[in-house]
């Protein structure tokens, strides 16, 4: 049972980018796992969380993810250009601006969450009254990941790109999933002020982090304990593991 003195939740799925390492027209969200688009898994998390508005933010092939998606009690907003993380999550202001609680960011590649470990997440977050806390997972071989960097007290002070990161950052374990909650007034307030200047130029979400500190307000991460739930789908390699996880479950 969902307590009612909770705050509520909303969530937000990054269903706009094209995936083209999965080498194949079809936008990569809408990849069949196990019969299913693997964005219909993520889409159906927000559900059974109880979030009381779900935005989707889509921009390739925008009109067959809608379709997908469709007969859910969703909302859906355009990305039209792709100018990254930070600038997706922006995309989605107007449709929570009414809205009061916690905002959960959901990625529409990473179908293997389960909704235990986004309430151990969101229980974290609350007991830490953070303002933002990341997902992260403890990898033996971090490789292209984002690194955390945390202070001795756990906040954590910035993520960093691996391909930004210096050899001690590449040395730290504790890796960036995409999955995070923040409050809401603070998320869309801090999204505002993400710039552009790194090697890629596009706006990370991941910046928030440092207008976190800044602003003196709470940064939390929750490890996860099984790293292979927050697996991002990129490839058709991975699409097979996926669907021996997902299989797997349905016998146990």
């Amino acid at each position: 049972m969902i307590d009612p003195q909770q705050r509520s939740l909303a969530a937000v799925i990054l269903a706009a980018g094209k995936g083209t390492r999965m080498k194949s027209d079809l936008v990569k969200v809408l990849h069949p796992l196990c019969g299913k688009p693997m964005v219909c898994y993520v889409a159906a998390l927000a559900h059974k969380l109880g979030s009381a508005k779900t935005v989707v933010v889509v921009g390739h092939q925008a009109q067959r993810v809608m379709e997908a998606l469709k007969g859910q009690d969703l909302i859906y907003v355009f990305q039209e250009d792709q100018l990254g993380s930070a600038h997706a999550v922006q995309q989605a202001s107007e449709a929570l601006r009414d809205f009061d609680g916690e905002v959960l960011i959901l990625c529409g590649d990473v179908p293997l969450l389960l909704p235990s470990t986004i309430e151990a997440l969101l229980e974290s977050h609350r007991s830490r009254e953070a303002a933002i806390t990341v997902m992260t997972a403890l990898l033996d071989d971090p490789g292209s990941y984002g690194r955390v960097v945390k202070n001795e007290a756990g906040e954590v002070l910035k993520i960093v790109e691996a391909r930004d990161a210096n050899e001690e950052e590449k040395a730290i374990r504790e890796i960036n999933t995409g999955i995070y909650c923040a409050e809401r007034k603070f998320l869309f307030d801090a999204v505002r002020k993400i710039g552009n200047t790194n090697s890629q130029g596009e706006y990370y979400f991941t910046d928030i982090f440092e207008i976190a500190r800044r602003g003196e307000r709470r940064t939390g991460s929750f490890i996860l304990r099984d790293p292979s739930e927050a697996m991002g789908i990129n490839t058709v390699g991975d699409l097979e593991i996926a669907e021996r996880i997902m299989k797997t479950r349905h016998h146990q």
